[in-house]
């Protein structure tokens, strides 16, 4: 079910053809999983550029402050699809008996890392980008490659952490349980900076 090496080719291939055209969504991954991988990269996607808006020289208060919305709204979900990934997974291994509930506990779990892929894929896309950029300063080019390589080769690390921990785990050797995020900034309820504002 999870393939590491099928989750980094999406997220190029997405990054890639959302970069040429923002506003289409583009061809749906092909698989259930699949699909959810790609929502919740579009998440991270979508968080990216929202807050380069925020970088935006002269943007004024209020832009700021309904960047700051759409940061939290964007995040939210960011989290929302990364814990549907584990859930799904965990549903999927449930039905196999697993994971060994006396195997040593992973501190991170596949969602996790997959979010973690999920950004490094945008920073190498964008540190590609500036690599090739026409015009750029001396010394430019010469800083993205370096800063390229770096992020190729931590990405695949964590690939192969992926796969090592989804191959423990369908052994029984190693087991990861859902870490819920629990956010609290966008619940009216939690967040004093609402409740304190909004009560009559």
């Amino acid at each position: 079910m999870l393939s590491a090496e099928a989750i980094v080719k999406l997220h190029d291939n997405r990054t890639r053809a959302w970069h040429q055209a923002r506003e289409c969504s583009g061809q749906a991954a092909g698989d259930d999983w699949l699909a959810a991988v790609e929502r919740h990269h579009r998440a991270n996607f979508d968080l990216w550029h929202i807050e380069d808006e925020a970088r935006t020289p002269g943007a004024s208060d209020a832009e700021l402050a309904g960047v700051k919305r759409r940061v939290d709204r964007t995040n939210q979900r960011r989290n929302d699809l990364t814990e549907a990934l584990d859930s799904a997974l965990l549903a999927w291994l449930e039905t196999r008996a697993l994971p060994n509930s006396q195997a040593p506990l992973h501190s991170e779990s596949p969602g996790l890392i997959i979010d973690r892929l999920s950004i490094l894929a945008l920073k190498i896309y964008h540190s590609r980008e500036e690599a090739s950029r026409l015009n750029a300063p001396a010394g430019h080019v010469e800083r993205n490659l370096t800063r390229l390589a770096i992020l190729e080769e931590q990405r695949a690390d964590l690939a192969a952490c992926l796969d090592g921990l989804w191959r423990e785990t369908l052994a029984g050797t190693r087991r990861f349980k859902l870490y819920r995020q629990l956010k609290m900034y966008n619940d009216p309820a939690l967040n004093p900076a609402i409740y304190l504002k909004t009560r009559k």
